[in-house]
């Protein structure tokens, strides 16, 4: 890209989806769906079963094609993009799908190498060893998990090991779905943790999926809602919790929602967490989810 398309570029949010439709044979899943999601920030993205939070973020790197509707990513309208532009756009975000989504039969450190071999295939082995050394230990990993299997990991430490390979690339963006689902609140603690400060250091525009309120309180700048097909509210937490729709309300301001608030109000022992861009959850308070 020369320099005045980056300058262009510069201006627009990284993020621009405008009346987005999303099918499954007559199953509409999304229409009229808008959404901009700004430079540098931790957007979360909300909404019950089957409101197509996941086909929004597939949408989104390109695995599902809209039938409606145009999709800009950092300046680039992926929706009609030329294959040579395309693959040009994808080295510019990293994904944390669900579950890791690790090849099994590779060990750490060539899951982090294959995001490189594909996009640089002139980088040596020495090189590319040296660089995914460093993205593993970026993420939080101990040196000696480079050689191990996926099946060797816990569950957190395989979330942080797709975390290594969403950063292989260096990317602007990164995309994660449900990336604290199935860990335990000490490791859901930490992984939040992780994610603020690799935002913070690294600059990263963060799209992250969950279901977990204490990682919405904790370190989402912003949280988008997903229902009747679209978005129906984006703001702060204290911005949802003002509106009158019935879902927001529910999830908000139910038993959990509650308890989560209650989780994230600062305490005169602790004060509040300096991880967190909007929240105020201490590193030492009583496990999420806890009432």
């Amino acid at each position: 890209m020369n320099a005045p398309a980056r300058r262009a570029e510069g201006n627009r949010p990284p993020i621009v989806i405008e009346g987005l439709k999303n099918a499954f044979g007559e199953h509409v899943v999304h229409e009229h769906l808008d959404l901009t999601v700004r430079k540098g920030e931790i957007l979360g993205v909300v909404g019950g079963s089957g409101t197509g939070k996941s086909v929004l973020m597939r949408s989104i790197i390109g695995l599902q094609v809209p039938v409606a509707g145009r999709i800009e990513v950092l300046g680039e309208n992926i929706t009609d993009a030329r294959e040579d532009a395309d693959i040009d756009i994808r080295a510019r975000w990293g994904v944390l799908f669900q579950g890791g989504a690790l090849f099994s039969t590779l060990s750490v450190a060539e899951n982090v190498e294959v995001p490189l071999r594909e996009f640089y295939k002139d980088i040596g082995p020495e090189l590319l060893g040296e660089i995914a050394r460093f993205k593993i230990a970026l993420s939080g990993l101990p040196a000696a998990a480079a050689a191990r299997y996926p099946s060797e990991l816990s569950g957190g430490m395989r979330k942080r090991a797709g975390v290594a390979r969403a950063l292989a690339l260096d990317p602007e963006l990164l995309f994660l779905d449900e990336p604290t689902a199935g860990l335990d609140p000490i490791s859901a603690d930490a992984f939040d943790r992780l994610i603020a400060e690799l935002q913070q250091t690294l600059g990263l525009t963060v799209f992250l999926i969950t279901h977990d309120l204490d990682t919405l309180h904790a370190i989402c700048h912003r949280v988008a809602v997903l229902a009747d097909r679209r978005v129906i509210a984006i703001g702060t937490i204290p911005e949802l919790l003002r509106s009158e729709h019935p879902w927001i309300q529910q999830y908000f301001n139910g038993r959990r929602g509650r308890a989560a608030q209650r989780s994230a109000a600062p305490s005169p022992e602790t004060g509040p967490a300096d991880f967190a861009p909007g929240a105020t959850q201490a590193m030492d308070k009583p496990a999420r989810g806890k009432a």
